[in-house]
């Protein structure tokens, strides 16, 4: 009852979206609107575990930014602007020209329409959010100071490649040197050489990202840490916890957090247009599905969810290695969205049950040697 209180505002405006969207396009506005809030929230629960990582480091005040700012920017930006951006770019049209496209509401297997011209634009989009990911995924992997593993038969070898310096980023640029030459092809408006080309600088220019947004965040951070050294001692002294970012620290954090939010969001909005092409009913859909997650994440923060079952980070984590993998495969393959979508709920659905018996396994190894210890103190006394 009280995670249900939790999401009683992202109920109210799913109310409020809804009887919108019946305004909008009647039953079957709200029947479209309502598949998407679905989609969205299934399909982002990766997103929502990796996020709670971060957030966890954030003040009070940058949390509430996180749901109040950052929904605003999740909502307009990644599932209207961003997908409007993308059809005057890659179709060379003008804003004007690309709005009276989207109020059309036309086939996405039309050529010119909205939705086939973000469509064509999938390869570059696919490599950009693809090697920022990948680097995400693979970063935590190669981490060596990570103390639990849970697959740990191939982690801990993993850590120890993690010794070697930007071995991630050396992976990633052999993954899309291979994906631009095997997975490209020629598309209605592109020869396969300005293809490869176009693949080529979107995953250069997602890596170029990911290394600059993260090592800000670091940068900020470690300043941060070194300002408030002398707090933090006598914070960890007195209560044993962590204190939380502020400052700069907290905005490179913020951004980082938006940055990696934006990059979950570029297969779902490509895919809605498989649903509907309608991209006002997509707004709506996937904005309020937007939102739940943003709520999910700060549930998970507040309820110490990632600490009670220590797995459930890592099977995020290798979900977006999963996605990762399938952004880029699917500039040749069609994967669709309810195989993507279920690799990553198979494998945070796996974690959690492995958090849940490994506390089992636990508890049940404590509780005889509680029992002894108890047995002793008594004989003793």
């Amino acid at each position: 009852m009280q995670a249900l209180k939790h999401f009683r505002i992202d109920f109210l405006i799913t109310v409020i979206v809804l009887a919108i969207a019946f305004v909008y396009d009647s039953w079957t506005g709200i029947w479209l609107c309502a598949i998407l809030i679905v989609v969205e929230i299934v399909f982002s629960f990766d997103n929502a575990a990796v996020n709670a990582k971060y957030l966890v480091r954030l003040n009070d005040f940058w949390q509430k930014m996180f749901l109040t700012v950052g929904v605003l920017v999740a909502v307009f930006g990644m599932r209207l602007i961003f997908p409007f951006v993308i059809v005057c770019v890659s179709g060379s049209i003008s804003p004007i020209r690309a709005l009276h496209l989207a109020l059309e509401k036309g086939d996405p297997h039309v050529p010119g329409t909205y939705g086939y011209i973000l469509n064509e634009a999938h390869p570059s989009i696919a490599a950009f959010g693809g090697m920022f990911l990948l680097l995400l995924f693979l970063d935590f992997m190669f981490d060596p100071d990570r103390e639990t593993t849970w697959l740990s038969w191939i982690e801990k070898p993993l850590q120890r490649l993690g010794k070697l310096d930007v071995l991630s980023v050396v992976i990633a640029g052999v993954f899309l040197l291979v994906a631009s030459e095997t997975l490209v092809h020629k598309t209605a408006v592109h020869t396969d050489v300005q293809m490869r080309s176009i693949v080529l600088f979107s995953g250069l220019l997602g890596i170029v990202l990911y290394l600059a947004v993260s090592g800000l965040s670091q940068l900020m951070e470690s300043r941060e840490a070194a300002k408030d050294e002398e707090f933090e001692k006598a914070d960890a002294r007195s209560t044993g916890q962590t204190v939380l970012l502020a400052g700069k620290a907290a905005l490179s954090m913020f951004f980082f957090l938006e940055v990696l939010d934006a990059t979950f969001s570029f297969d779902g909005v490509i895919g809605a247009f498989a649903i509907t092409p309608d991209p006002i009913i997509i707004m709506m859909g996937l904005g309020v599905g937007a939102m739940y997650v943003r709520s999910m994440t700060i549930f998970l923060v507040r309820n110490g969810t990632l600490a009670e079952y220590r797995f459930l980070e890592h099977g995020a984590h290798w979900a977006i290695g999963a996605l990762a993998v399938m952004l880029v495969l699917s500039i040749k393959v069609h994967l669709g969205e309810f195989v993507i979508g279920g690799v990553g709920i198979a494998l945070i659905v796996a974690a959690w049950i492995s958090s849940i018996l490994a506390n089992k396994r636990e508890a049940a190894a404590e509780g005889p040697a509680a029992y002894e210890n108890t047995t002793d103190e008594g004989a003793h006394v």
